[in-house]
This record gives C-alpha cells, sequence and structure tokens, in this order.
C-alpha cells in the first residue's frame, strides 16, 4: 500500500513488551514509523502514566537492533531535549498540547534547529485555525517537516465513537493547506477495536495519506487504552483489505462519467439556496407581525412540533436523522437571528 503507516502501542509498558511489537512490526515492509507512548499522563490521575526516559533507551537499543525508527509524543519542552539524546527524530504534539498555544511555543523553541519531524494531531475542540495556528508555530520555528493528524474531537454526542471524526474539519485543512500530509488515527476517532478499519477505510476513500494506528501483541493486558488497540496481525489484514481512493483519481474518464450527476447536484444546490432565501425572507415577514402583537421571536411550543414533525419527514425519505436535526437547528438558528434583526 502506497501510504503512510505509522503504528505500535499507545504506551511503551515493558522492554519485552516494545521487543515483542517492534519484532512483529519489523517483518511488515509497510510500517513506517514505530510509535510508543513514553509520557502518558491520564484525564484522572492514578493509572499508569508511562515511564519516560529508560522507555526511550530502549527505544534507541532496539532501533538499532532490528533497524527501525520510533516516534514519540511530546508535551514538554525537556521531552523534546530527552527525545534528541536517544536519538528520537520524529515526535508528535497530541491534542491537549495542539490546543495551547503557549505550551506549542515552548516546543517550538525546544525544536528550533534540530531537524526533527513533527506530527501534529487535530485539538480536542473542533477549530480548525487552532490546529493550523499550531502547525504554523512549528513552521516558524524552522520545521519543515510537518504531518497532521485526525485524530477525532471531543463532542457532547459523539454518535458512538470515542471522538467524532468530523470529517470536514480535517477537509477543511486539507482545502487551505493541500501541502500538508494528513494521516488518520482511526484508534482514537473509534475507541473500539472493530471501528479502526471502517474508519480506515473512510480515511482511505477521503484521500488521506496514510493511518496512525494503535498496535498492542496483546491488547486486552494493555495498561491503557485496551479496546482500541489492535494486534500486528490484525494491522497486517488491515493494510491488505483498504481499498484505495487517490485524490487524483478525477480523470477525464472518470469526470465524464460523473459530469450529468454533478449537474443534477448543481442544479438541486442551486434550488436549495433558493428556498432557503425564500424561507428567511418569510422569517423577516414573521418578526413584523411578532413585534406587532408584542409576542417574543423564540416560541419553544411551535420549534418543538417543527422538528418532530421534518423529522418524521425526513425518516420516511430515509434521511440520516441526526443529519436532518443539525440541518434543521442550523436553520432555525438563523431564522432567529434574522427576527431579531
Amino acid at each position: 500500500m502506497d501510504k503512510t503507516i505509522i503504528a505500535g502501542p499507545c504506551s511503551e509498558e515493558s522492554r519485552e513488551q516494545l521487543r515483542e511489537t517492534t519484532e512483529a512490526l519489523a517483518k511488515t515492509a509497510q510500517v513506517s514509523l514505530i510509535r510508543a507512548g513514553v509520557w502518558k499522563p491520564r484525564t484522572r490521575p492514578g493509572n499508569f502514566e508511562g515511564l519516560g526516559e529508560p522507555a526511550l533507551q530502549w527505544m534507541q537499543e532496539l532501533a538499532a537492533e532490528y533497524g527501525v525508527r520510533y516516534c514519540c509524543e511530546v508535551a514538554h519542552p525537556e521531552h523534546v531535549a530527552l527525545c534528541q539524546q536517544y536519538g528520537i527524530q520524529t515526535v508528535w504534539l497530541g491534542a491537549r498540547t495542539t490546543g495551547n498555544p503557549f505550551m506549542v511555543e515552548e516546543i517550538c523553541n525546544a525544536l528550533r534547529g534540530s531537524g526533527m519531524s513533527v506530527l501534529v494531531k487535530n485539538p480536542m475542540i473542533p477549530d480548525v485555525h487552532l490546529w493550523l495556528g499550531a502547525i504554523e508555530r512549528l513552521q516558524a520555528a524552522g520545521i519543515a517537516n510537518l504531518t497532521a493528524v485526525h485524530r477525532g474531537f471531543a463532542m457532547y454526542n459523539n454518535h458512538g465513537y470515542r471522538n467524532a471524526p468530523l470529517w470536514e474539519v480535517p477537509l477543511e485543512l486539507r482545502r487551505e493547506r493541500p501541502d500538508l500530509p494528513l494521516l488518520c488515527d482511526p484508534s482514537h476517532i473509534g475507541g473500539r477495536a472493530d471501528l479502526v478499519a471502517p474508519i480506515a477505510l473512510a480515511a482511505m476513500q477521503l484521500g488521506y495519506d496514510g493511518l496512525m494506528v494503535e498496535v498492542h501483541p496483546h491488547p486486552e493486558a494493555a495498561q491503557s487504552d485496551p479496546e482500541q488497540q489492535i494486534t500486528p496481525d490484525k494491522l497486517t489484514q488491515l493494510i491488505e483489505n483498504l481499498t484505495i481512493a487517490h485524490r487524483t483519481a478525477d480523470n477525464g474518464q472518470l469526470a465524464a462519467a460523473l459530469a450529468p450527476l454533478r449537474q443534477q447536484i448543481d442544479d438541486i444546490d442551486h434550488e436549495l439556496l433558493g428556498l432557503l432565501a425564500r424561507r428567511m425572507k418569510l422569517s423577516q415577514q414573521i418578526a413584523s407581525v411578532k413585534q406587532e402583537m408584542q409576542t417574543t421571536v423564540y416560541q419553544p411550543k411551535r420549534w418543538e412540533q417543527v422538528l418532530q414533525d421534518r423529522l418524521q419527514i425526513a425518516t420516511a425519505l430515509g434521511l440520516n436523522a441526526d443529519f436532518t436535526k443539525e440541518l434543521l437547528e442550523k436553520i432555525h438558528a438563523e431564522s432567529v437571528r434574522v427576527q431579531l434583526g
């Protein structure tokens, strides 16, 4: 598979565990880098939080023995210095770090002039500019080899995922920065081993440049994230089964085949926009009536009736209920804004 594959355990738990993982992944010619968490502060204290510097020493030894390259997460300038000391040339910024411009700046200062490669995971919240900001700070510090990693977003309703994928956010990042490689972390998006493969396939169909997957020789015994890690054999199977959808596949033949369907979509979009414009004009008229009658703009009972009626219609038409509800809520929010003037 002509894609970047980064794989390895969530946490480095022992020299034996790292050796077993490394030996298995070294046999997979597809794996470019072996990832392993060295510092793992958890959301709540009291759980396994990584082994620190000794883990880096094992990486250095096994890298020489097996001819592989490792990468690990850094969240503090001291982490960067230790990685350099033990020959780790690729690091990543985790979601919490990416969302903290102050710490990103400190890490940038530590990375300056190092020649290291950096992977930048998306922040916890779906803010593409916060993500871009971390990338731009790293570039300003002279880091040339940068890769964005999509690991999903913490939302109130994750719709069955550990972190909602919100594909539109990384795709917006790609639109603004098509020069940046974009990887998907299906382990953290799904939160379950059985979701890794379908999420990885979706990423490939969206033109991602590769994957960053959590792999453990014995996931059931893992000291962190056991539910979402897969075995090396499962990784091999995953790579073999992936169907690659190329970003550049829009050749003449494909364009000709899609042209009539795309034209229909264009026509429908124009019709939808026209209908939305008409709807907002009606909202302006409703606002005038409410003002004359000294009635509040927001009418919760009416909105609940509208929402339930439209959701029933959408279900009958085969539309996704969550998508429909989100769309209707956005339209209603804009209608309220229009009525407020």
